[in-house]
Formats: C-alpha cells, structure tokens, sequence
C-alpha cells in the first residue's frame, strides 16, 4: 500500500512522451498530481500524450543542457527521471557513445537540478542492463550481482553509474533518492518502429501484417526473459518513490519466464492466424536468459507485479491492432 500523500504535488517526469513515462503520467494525473513532461521527442510523441496535454505543462528539452534542467526542475516536489539514450537491440549492440554519453550528461545535470531546486525525493529509472550474462543457465539476477561490474553495453555502464550518482548526490547532500532497476517493461504505447522496437512489440508486429510481412525471428528462440506489463511497472515505480530514500538499487521485474519462442506462439495465438515462424540465428538476441530476484523488491516495497503475461499481451496485441490500422 502507498502512504504518500501525491494530491496536490508537482511532479516533473522525464521522458514521460515516452512508453513508460506516458503511462506513469497517466497514473500520476488519476492521483491528483500537477504534472509536467520534459521530453526532447528524440523516441516519445505527443501522440503518446496528446489525450492529456490539456492536463499537463509540456516542456520540450535538451536535457543533456544543465540550464534546460533547472528550467525542469523549479518548483517541483517529486522528479522521476526516465529520460534516457536507448533504442531496440540494434541500437544497445551497435551505439556506444550514443548510449553512454548524453545518458550520463542527463542523469548528472538533473541530479544537480533537483539539488538546486531542493525536491522531496528523486527516482531514477535505472535498467536490468545493468547485469551480465554469467552463463547459459537462467540468470535470475540478484541486486548484489551487479558488483563485479561489467555490463555488456554501454547503455548498461550509464545505468550503473547513474544508480552510483544517485547515491553520491544522496550521501553528499541528502537527496531522498531511489534506482529501479527494470527488467523488460512491455505494454501500451511501446514504439513499434521496427527499427527501434523490443522483443513484444516487434513479434505483435509481425503477427498483425502477417502474411504481407515474414515472420522472422533472431535466435533459435531458447532465450528466456521476465516480462514486466507497464502498468505494474508503474504501480512499482511508485513504490520505489514510496518507500526508498537512500539511493539503493532495487530490482523491478516479473517472476513469470518464458521462452522467445513460447513468447512468440502465443502472440501467434493471440492472432488467430496460421503463421509459419522463421528463426534466423545469426541475428542479434542480446542477453541470453535473464529474469528478475523479487526478493528484496518483496522485502522492501511490499508489492510484486500481478498481472500475468497472457493479460499483458492481450492488451498490447489489441492497442497495437488499433495503432497499425488493421481489423
């Protein structure tokens, strides 16, 4: 249960034209809350937000410029930072100054921002990225196994350190801070640009053109994933908010694994059509079998994720149905 009181606060949220940051906005604004989005467009749209602009201030910004984040940050009680530098997974695998540098120049000049503008509490949206691949078995991560530090992409590296900014700025100057480290959010509004789309998004695709598009897949389709809905990445991020304050990196995630390949019969499933899938396994898969412990976000937030991933995608299939125009 969340004992904060969000009526009436000012709540800035970075990124929040974006999949997960429009969501959040959403439930910020059903709290009562004054809102404002600061996005540069770069990967939000207003489209995703267009239904509340009345209900919002919109600031579109750079906020790799520091003066553009203390224009964000003044008067706000609570920041939620999820403006970042990222991509699918041809943008994490290929771009490494692109995925580390105007992360870390945002997350350090909103930190300093929100010092300046003396807020309540700060949460930064840190990544399951953050971990590497220990072997072929399932990787069901810990919170401690992010040290030894060794990301595999530099996206990765701006997500820890970030989460190592996080406690700097609150061991220094007492910021009430805390990391969420999400582990593969899907839902709603999710890009599904093929060019930039995850794992859901690009398999819902190809299900709702297929047979005017193939139907292939990266892999041989072993790789497991937790697959966390948006709308429960929302509820936990609001109990990250919630209830830490010292700047702790804490796991975000479903404990529902599934196979890609499993993954993609059941969005074959969801289509009702006859589809032949195609496996292509020099393509990219990234991490190989990854899922989040729920054990310390149990312990600590008191909440776990409820919504099962058939639900989940029952809903992203039907939204994403009414998006790409197809009956």
């Amino acid at each position: 249960m969340l004992t904060m009181d969000w009526a009436n606060s000012n709540v800035l949220v970075t990124g929040g034209a974006g999949f997960i940051g429009s969501s959040l906005v959403r439930k910020l604004l059903s709290l009562g809350c004054t809102i404002r989005v600061a996005d540069n467009f770069s990967r939000g749209t207003r489209e995703n937000i267009t239904e509340v602009l009345d209900q919002i201030e919109l600031l579109e910004l750079d906020l790799t410029q520091l003066k553009n984040c203390y224009k964000a940050c003044n008067d706000m009680d609570y920041i939620f930072h999820l403006a970042a530098s990222v991509g699918g997974i041809h943008f994490i695998k290929k771009e490494n100054v692109g995925g580390l540098t105007p992360s870390i120049q945002m997350n350090t000049n909103m930190l300093e921002a929100a010092r300046k503008a003396d807020i309540k509490r700060y949460l930064f949206a840190s990544s399951a990225c953050i971990y590497r691949q220990r072997s072929d078995e399932l990787n069901q991560f810990k919170e401690s196994d992010a040290i030894p530090a060794n990301p595999a992409t530099t996206y990765g590296w701006a997500k820890l350190l970030g989460e190592i900014q996080c406690k700097a700025y609150h061991n220094d100057y007492g910021i009430k801070c805390s990391s969420a480290r999400i582990f593969n959010a899907y839902g709603e509004r999710e890009n599904l640009d093929p060019r930039w789309s995850h794992v859901i998004p690009s398999i819902i695709r190809k299900a709702i053109h297929y047979p005017n598009e193939g139907f292939k897949m990266f892999g041989d389709g072993s790789q497991e994933r937790g697959f966390l809905y948006v709308q429960d990445c929302v509820e936990g991020l609001l109990h990250f908010m919630d209830k830490v304050t010292d700047a702790e990196g804490i796991n975000l995630g479903s404990a529902e694994v599934v196979s890609i390949r499993n993954l993609a019969e059941r969005v074959v499933t969801l289509s009702e059509k006859k589809i032949e899938i195609q496996w292509d396994p020099s393509g990219p898969t990234g991490t190989n079998r990854y899922c989040a412990d729920q054990t310390r976000m149990r312990k600590v937030l008191n909440w776990i994720p409820e919504t099962p991933l058939n639900e989940g995608l029952q809903k992203t299939y039907q939204w994403a149905k009414g998006v790409l125009n197809v009956e």
